[in-house]
């Protein structure tokens, strides 16, 4: 799958207890050069947890460019991944710029 920066993918996620696996939205943050040359992409997951949590960019379908969330959600900044390119079974939006440029804001502010 051809994949790209700000992407908003379908995927299988691990939870980080490591006891389960779900299909969760997740915004592909690696840039193109990245996305081309390599298997692996990262990703940013969403929740549709809405309270209010640092390091959390409040997203709904007004800051996509294109496509629609199932429901208003919440990227976690704090809860960078890596996954095979191979896992991800779709993409359902994509995201705006000036979102894209939040989220990176919210990762350094978290490391």
């Amino acid at each position: 799958m051809n994949v790209k920066q700000k992407d908003v993918v379908l995927l299988p996620v691990i939870f980080s207890d490591q006891t389960e696996i779900k299909v969760r939205p997740a915004v592909v943050i690696s840039n193109n050069e990245i996305n081309e040359m390599s298997d692996d992409v990262m990703l940013v997951p969403l929740t549709s947890v809405l309270k209010e949590m640092p390091y959390s960019i409040m997203l709904t379908d007004k800051n996509l460019a294109d496509g629609r969330l199932a429901a208003p959600s919440r990227a976690r900044a704090d809860k960078i991944f890596t996954a095979d390119k191979s896992l991800i079974q779709r993409k359902i939006g994509t995201i705006q710029q000036d979102i894209l440029s939040v989220i990176k804001q919210e990762i350094m502010n978290a490391i």
